[in-house]
């Protein structure tokens, strides 16, 4: 119960310390930008960059960072979807597989 007390506290400080004052919400009216998807994101949101490096450098899996210049992206994609080796298959499709399928295409090594 005291650490239940001590939690709810600690998160109506926050949410009063992070609060602006009014004058500051009438001045901004930019609407919310929207993050767009890239295949950098989603792959990160599937989990592909726990095994492939934040940067592709490979760990787990391999490195991605020249895949562009390995595979066609016919073969991305099959390998994306239906898994190669070690690496399972993937449950993603449609927009979210075009834009990892792109993403890879992109990566051809330095």
């Amino acid at each position: 119960m005291k650490k239940l007390a001590v939690v709810l506290f600690g998160s109506a400080l926050m949410l009063t310390a992070c609060g602006g004052d009014d004058a500051d919400k009438e001045t901004k009216t930019e609407a919310p930008k929207q993050e767009e998807a890239t295949g950098k994101t989603v792959m990160d949101q599937k989990g592909c960059l726990a095994c492939h490096g934040q940067n592709l450098e490979g760990g787990v899996g391999v490195a991605l960072t020249d895949v562009g210049s390995r595979l066609s992206e016919d073969e991305i994609r099959e390998v994306v979807v239906n898994g190669r080796g070690a690496m399972p298959k993937q449950n993603v499709e449609g927009e979210e597989l075009d834009e990892i399928v792109n993403y890879l295409l992109e990566q051809k090594g330095e």
